[in-house]
């Protein structure tokens, strides 16, 4: 056996000990298949994320780990510390959350977990305040970039969230200490005349801002959807801590499962149909995007989803990503099959 996969089997043996102890456990495995290519080879990845909790009325402690191994290849697989925190109640007035959390915060443009593949953490402090108007967070993290005494990988940020006469509206306010702007993210959404209608407006650290305009609407099983994604003119659009990349489309669509960020002034229509009915599941999507030198992209995804039980599904995911650039075609595509399990 290979040395680096006898340690995280000696790991993983001292973590489902201290889990035993605790109060509240919870394991989440997921068995993803990349057949995309031509399906001349097929890659199977495996993550396991175990985690355990224990608390009182008003403290609580939460540690969880990621293992990941490619199946038939021992040389690569790793084991680290995906979650780790302490929380504690302050008087009642809020509470205070201390360690490396995964955040979440409006519609993930800006700062996200990301759970497809890249996972992001954030390791420092944030204080939650539950006020009738609205929930607050007010976060900070800070770690060291590589240089002696350079805390230059910080962030700071306020969140709020709340309802308002039927529209839910979410403000984020992201500082970062390398760069010389604030970040910004307002999300709205609610319900007029029966559809739905959603707003996102995002602006990164160097001022580039994407706005996404949506509208949904429910047909019995069926429901309709069509987005416009409009990108700024100035510079490239790019958060690495939310959910989209904005590197090469083979990069965004392995790392973050999706088609990533376009480039400046980019404008993109989307429509879509989904269906969900007797534990099944399935979604189309086409995406239509122009730039202004006339470079095209044209992606279509195809989601399948089956729940197997109460703890487990089954997930088929099929995208085509067609482009132009400079007179030169290029098409690819990519499909997934996952498996999760949570006991």
């Amino acid at each position: 056996m290979k040395k680096n996969l006898r340690n995280i089997l000696v790991l993983a043996m001292g973590l489902m000990t201290t889990v035993s102890f605790a109060q509240d456990w919870n394991v989440d495995s997921r068995t993803r298949i990349d057949m995309g290519g031509d399906n001349d080879k097929m890659t199977t990845d495996q993550r396991a994320t175990v985690g355990a909790t224990w608390g009182g009325s008003d403290w609580g402690i939460h540690v969880s780990s990621d293992v990941n191994y490619t199946l038939g290849n021992d040389d690569d697989a790793s084991m680290s510390i995906y979650e780790a925190y302490a929380s504690a109640d302050l008087m009642g007035f809020a509470s205070v959350t201390a360690g490396r959390q995964a955040i979440n915060n409006g519609s993930g443009a800006l700062m996200a977990a990301n759970d497809w593949s890249v996972r992001n953490t954030w390791e420092g402090m944030s204080f939650g305040f539950d006020l009738d108007m609205a929930d607050i967070t007010l976060g900070y993290h800070s770690s060291n970039a590589g240089g002696v005494d350079e805390e230059d990988a910080g962030n700071m940020w306020i969140n709020a969230g709340g309802e308002f006469s039927g529209w839910n509206v979410n403000l984020l306010y992201m500082t970062d200490e390398s760069q010389d702007d604030a970040a910004t993210g307002i999300d709205i959404s609610g319900e007029v005349m029966g559809a739905g209608v959603s707003a996102s407006m995002n602006t990164d650290h160097a001022g580039n801002t994407m706005r996404v305009i949506g509208l949904s609407y429910a047909l019995n099983d069926i429901g309709l959807n069509v987005a416009q994604t409009v990108y700024s003119e100035d510079g490239a659009f790019g958060m690495s801590d939310g959910n989209m990349g904005s590197g090469t489309a083979q990069e965004n669509w392995a790392s973050h499962g999706n088609m990533g960020h376009l480039g400046a002034g980019d404008e993109m229509l989307s429509y879509g149909l989904s269906y969900e009915m007797a534990g099944i599941s399935m979604d189309l999507t086409m995406h239509g995007a122009t730039s202004t030198n006339d470079d095209t992209r044209d992606v279509m995804e195809v989601s399948l989803g089956y729940s197997l039980s109460d703890n487990a599904g089954l997930a088929l995911k099929y995208a085509t990503d067609d482009a132009t650039a400079a007179g030169i075609d290029s098409e690819a595509t990519y499909m997934w099959l996952t498996l999760t399990v949570n006991p």
